[in-house]
């Protein structure tokens, strides 16, 4: 469904404005490279669609990598959270859930930091779970029960309680919208705060 055009001041104006990062479900994309990412800078240029709507991207961003996608449209998001809470309830490890998408940039950098040793080493003490909500339409019934995504965009984090399941900390405030400028330190520093 697309969405109406914006009367002409309105549009004028939105393009007045200094460009937001962060994915959320506006983001316009183009092509470049950070840190071996493809990097893609964001614009809002809209009020935010209803949930319903996918974004108007002017063209997809390259997949991360040319293997399996970091976020598994195919998953089912919903039995991979409630066995990851099975597990911990077990060994008593909370559960990280990260919600987010392959077009996005801030994610596939994001995951590129989860990889470098220091926030390796610290999410090796969490269940991870990521959930694909594509174009802000898949999996949302899953995110509503966790974090608020027309807050956070995306990637979106939170950690469950491993003995109740409960949401101990969410990035409801758009804590990783600027993943794309994070340091792997930055989002180590982050994950040290929710142990």
């Amino acid at each position: 469904m697309r969405r109406p055009l914006l009367p002409a001041a309105l549009a004028l104006a939105a393009l007045a404005l200094p460009a937001l990062s962060g994915c959320d479900s506006e983001a316009t994309t183009s092509r470049g490279t950070t840190d071996g990412v493809s990097a893609a800078p964001a614009v809002r240029s809209a009020p935010p669609a209803p949930k319903s709507a996918s974004p108007d991207r002017t063209s997809p961003a390259p997949s991360a990598t040319k293997n399996a996608p970091d976020y598994d449209p195919k998953a089912n998001a919903a039995a991979d959270i409630e066995t990851a809470l099975r597990v911990a309830r077990q060994d008593g490890r909370p559960v990280l859930v990260d919600f987010g998408a392959d077009w996005c940039l801030d994610c596939r950098v994001l995951n590129a930091r989860f990889k470098e040793s220091g926030p390796s080493a610290l999410l090796a003490k969490y269940h991870v779970v990521k959930v694909d909500v594509g174009d802000f339409d898949h999996n949302l019934n899953v995110a509503e029960r966790y974090v608020d995504l027309r807050t956070s965009g995306i990637p979106a984090l939170t950690v469950l309680d491993s003995a109740s399941g409960r949401v101990q900390v969410a990035t409801n405030r758009g804590e990783f919208a600027n993943a794309r400028t994070m340091s792997a330190a930055q989002v180590e520093e982050f994950l040290k705060r929710w142990q």
